[in-house]
C-alpha cells in the first residue's frame, strides 16, 4: 500500500485500485469458473496485451469524438487491463504509483532523455 505523501487525492483513488489489483491477483492465483479475468488470463500474455491494445485504441478513437462517458468508460476499461497485465506479469501495483510519485519529485513527467 502507498503511504500518504501530501499528493491529495492521489493515494485515496490508490487505495481503491490497489484493492481491485489485488482481487485481479486472486483471480490470477485462483481462478474463479465464469470470471472475465481469470479467463483473460488463462489465455496468456499475448491475450492480455492484445486486450490492452484493444482498449488503447478505444480510448483514442473515443477521445477523438466521443462523450466525456465514452471517454471516462474506455478509460476505465484501459486502466482496469493495464492492472490484469501488471498482475500477469507479477509486478507488484505499488509500483505505479511510486514511479508517479518519483517523477513527481523530480519536477517533470518522465525520463530524462540520454545526452
Amino acid at each position: 500500500m502507498v503511504k500518504p505523501l501530501g499528493l491529495g487525492g492521489f493515494n485515496m483513488s490508490w487505495c481503491f485500485l490497489d484493492e481491485l489489483y489485488r482481487v485481479i491477483e486472486s483471480r490470477r492465483d485462483k481462478p474463479v469458473e465464469g470470471s472475465y479475468t481469470s479467463s483473460l488470463m488463462s489465455k496468456g500474455l499475448e491475450a492480455v496485451i492484445d486486450k490492452v491494445v484493444e482498449e488503447c485504441m478505444e480510448l483514442i478513437e473515443s477521445a477523438r469524438g466521443g462523450s466525456k462517458s465514452e471517454i471516462v468508460h474506455e478509460a476505465s476499461d484501459l486502466i482496469y487491463h493495464t492492472l490484469v497485465l501488471l498482475a500477469y506479469l507479477q509486478i507488484p501495483s505499488g509500483m505505479v504509483p511510486e514511479e508517479l510519485i518519483r517523477r513527481r519529485r523530480r519536477g517533470h513527467g518522465g525520463r530524462r532523455k540520454p545526452g
